[in-house]
């Protein structure tokens, strides 16, 4: 299993960059970066910073993936 996401796609919409979105939760650019190719699964603390600047639920923005999971 692993952590899927929809960053890219609301940062996009948001017309955000990488960058912008990573000064707003106070980390790199290659962070948001790792997040969107679900390199990297962010902490809690970062997951719901990323969050609240989207201004969605977790579970909106963060769910679990797995072997069956077409997405």
């Amino acid at each position: 299993m692993y952590i899927k996401n929809r960053v890219r796609e609301l940062r996009t919409a948001n017309k955000l960059t990488q960058e912008e979105l990573a000064s707003k939760v106070n980390v790199t650019r290659q962070t948001i970066a790792a997040i969107e190719k679900q390199d990297y699964a962010p902490s809690l603390l970062l997951g719901l910073l990323i969050c609240r600047v989207f201004k969605v639920e977790m579970g909106e923005l963060f769910w679990l993936g797995g072997e069956n999971d077409d997405e």
